[in-house]
């Protein structure tokens, strides 16, 4: 996507108003900055963890279980085909018995026929008794041949089993010790550099204070040797100025007696305008020495400040590397662990999960292992669309922040701001109008992280809303945030609601049923739904929504929440998966794939409401961005870049037309009490 200059002459007159106009359409701007409430809710954190790889004494029961199986298996094969052979034997004797009868039965009428035909009688009994002699060898043989056979396959297939068993138990001890010296290495390097960053600290501090108390102590030798100068040179004076007077008054003495009174008034005059004289001298000399000390004290102070402060950064740094670097552990770890395995253990062992359970631990592997984003990845979001997405945002912004009297000390937030796009075209937008707010990302992703500081340096990152700060108004963005929280599935059934749960046929997730009825969680006018009607409901959503204005009530500022659903609660599904930019099988790709629902507008609208915030209403985005002046940008664009002007266009048609983005999307705005309505629901 081309970075296209910006200009300000598309900017319609109704977005920014005067500074006088301050005062807003709903009351005089107060301040906004009282503490949040003691019992604020808290931002929605998963409590779901992934399962430990499965023990050795696990495994061993497993391969005893096997073994156990494949034996009776085998008990079984034998015993049917030995029963095959009974039957096959008594079927044999029995056509033996019924042609010896019949044999009988053709002597004896043959008894009745001429004697002439006696030999030829017997001739043939006995050809006939021969044949069934040859047959009954010819049974025999093969009974003895299909047993050998049998009895063959059956010690092959013990062996195979016994080399497959002895494989499988040669493997898993070689993974066994590659895991086990994996992670004795990763404890013996974390220990390496804990103690070696212990080290540096204590040795910087001992060094620090080495060179504070050296300083110190020169400091105070150079006041007492100042002090103990100035006494010396005070004293010679005194000394020399009283042998002056005493030889003058002698002098005086003998010339003339009349005239001592005098040189006596004239000496004293002189006496004590001298004392006099270095009384002032050494007031002038205390106050220049405590002048001197006063400036090396402040200046002490500083260089212990600029110390301090030195550290304090140098802490913050540290702590932030070390933050990155649990994250980018956490992402490795993550990385690593087959979701659909672990999930298929679980199941098989306590039995199904829940839907929320499955997406939860889905995207968490998905969202901390990878960049899901722009042409390579498996989505598109609107900021990587068009610039003009992002600008309007940061206009919506500074018109709200221009009509609340231009406060200087205010904060950006952003909820999974991806790779900082929508940011950065906003605040890049808005600071022509000098909005230069602190910046502050929600995002749990250590490779999105990253990019995010890349293009804001000095952002702060958190990983829920508790550790936003509360002395300043928020102005918050939620772009395609809320979509990815998890969601319960509601079915009703005869005896109520009852959550749709996950578990498993084969090897193959599944949907089930659960036990337990989930009424509580039904709003009111679902409760006598026709039977099999399916609703969605996402607790992880109200928490994140109910802190959101709890905050807003308390500090001020607004929110404007982008993302896909409807504006009322509606039966059916709208959970799915994307991958590579194409909808999969939500079962068919755990933690690989992007798992997301439609959110429900009109339950975010009722809880920012009971936590005091005002709702300003929720738009159609295409709707919102023309209210905004996106036509007006567009052909702004088109005439400084006539090349690009059909890919504009394209670009502007995603984001607004029905057949897109335009009306699948919605804008929520609210704000805290006292706030202005921003442009686009008034």
């Amino acid at each position: 996507m081309a970075d296209y200059t910006a200009d300000t002459d598309w900017i319609d007159c109704r977005v920014l108003r005067a500074a006088e106009q301050t005062a807003g359409e709903r009351g005089r701007a107060t301040d906004l900055t009282a503490e949040p409430g003691a019992d604020g809710a808290r931002a929605w954190k998963s409590a779901l963890r992934l399962i430990d790889p499965e023990p050795e004494a696990d495994r061993e029961a497993a391969r005893a279980a096997a073994e156990a199986a494949a034996r009776a298996k085998a008990n079984a094969e034998a015993k049917a085909l030995a029963e095959q052979q009974a039957r096959e034997q008594a079927q044999a004797e029995a056509e033996a018995q019924a042609k010896a009868e019949a044999k009988a039965k053709a002597a004896a009428e043959a008894q009745d026929k001429a004697r002439r035909e006696a030999e030829t009688r017997r001739k043939a009994e006995a050809e006939a008794k021969a044949r069934a002699e040859r047959e009954a060898r010819e049974r025999a043989a093969a009974e003895a041949k299909a047993k050998a056979e049998a009895k063959a396959k059956a010690e092959a297939k013990a062996k195979a089993d016994a080399e497959a068993k002895a494989k499988a138990k040669a493997k898993a001890e070689a993974e066994e010790r590659a895991r086990k010296e994996t992670e004795a290495k990763a404890k013996a390097a974390a220990k390496a550099k804990a103690e070696a960053e212990e080290q540096a600290r204590c040795k910087a501090e001992a060094e620090a204070k080495a060179a504070a108390e050296e300083q110190a102590r020169r400091e105070a030798e150079a006041r007492k040797q100042a002090e103990a100068e100035a006494r010396a040179k005070a004293k010679a004076v005194a000394e020399a100025k009283a042998r002056s007077a005493a030889e003058e008054k002698a002098r005086r003495a003998a010339e003339a007696r009349a005239e001592r009174e005098a040189r006596e008034k004239a000496a004293a005059e002189a006496k004590a305008a001298a004392e006099a004289k270095a009384k002032a001298e050494a007031e002038e000399r205390a106050r220049l020495e405590a002048e001197a000390a006063e400036a090396a004290a402040l200046a002490a102070a500083q260089k212990a400040a600029a110390q301090q402060a030195a550290a304090q950064e140098a802490a913050a740094e540290q702590a932030a590397a070390e933050e990155q670097a649990r994250l980018e552990a956490e992402v490795a770890a993550r990385a690593n662990v087959d979701v659909g395995k672990t999930l298929r253990r679980l199941i098989r062992e306590t039995g199904p999960i829940s839907l929320a359970h499955y997406m939860g631990e889905s995207n968490a592997r998905y969202y901390a292992s990878r960049d899901p984003l722009g042409d390579q990845g498996d989505f598109i979001t609107a900021p990587e669309v068009t610039q003009m997405f992002g600008e309007l945002v940061g206009l919506w912004l500074a018109d709200l922040w221009v009509r609340m009297g231009s406060r200087k000390h205010i904060h950006f937030v952003e909820l999974g701001p991806g790779r900082g796009t929508l940011a950065r075209d906003a605040l890049s937008t808005a600071a022509r109008y000098d909005f230069a707010p602190q910046v502050h990302f929600v995002e749990t992703s250590a490779t999105l992280r990253r990019l995010q500081r890349e293009i804001f340096p000095g952002c702060h990152h958190h990983h829920d809303l508790s550790t936003l700060p509360d002395d300043a108004p928020l102005l918050v963005v939620a772009n395609e945030f809320f979509d990815a929280l998890p969601i319960h599935q509601l079915v009703r059934s005869a005896d109520g609601w009852f959550e749709r749960v996950v578990g498993l046929e084969g090897d193959a997730f599944t949907f089930g049923t659960g036990k337990e009825r989930m009424d509580h969680l039904v709003p009111s006018g679902w409760a006598r739904a026709s039977q099999g009607s399916m609703i969605e409901t996402s607790p992880a959503a109200v928490a994140v929504m109910g802190e959101l204005a709890q905050r807003l009530t308390n500090q001020g500022g607004a929110a404007l929440i982008i993302d896909y659903g409807q504006t009322e609660l509606r039966a059916g599904s709208t959970l799915q998966a994307l991958k590579a930019h194409q909808k999969v099988d939500v079962f068919a790709h755990p933690g690989d794939a992007d798992i997301t629902a439609h959110v429900d507008f009109e339950l975010l609208q009722q809880i920012a409401r009971q936590h005091g915030a005002d709702v300003m209403g929720v738009q159609m985005q295409g709707e919102w961005l023309r209210q905004m002046g996106i036509d007006t940008r567009l052909e702004a664009l088109q005439r400084r870049n006539p090349k690009e002007a059909d890919k504009l266009k394209r670009q502007r048609d995603r984001l607004v037309e029905s057949t897109h983005m335009g009306t699948l999307f919605k804008v929520l705005g609210m704000c805290g009490r006292r706030w202005p309505f921003g442009v686009g629901f008034e």
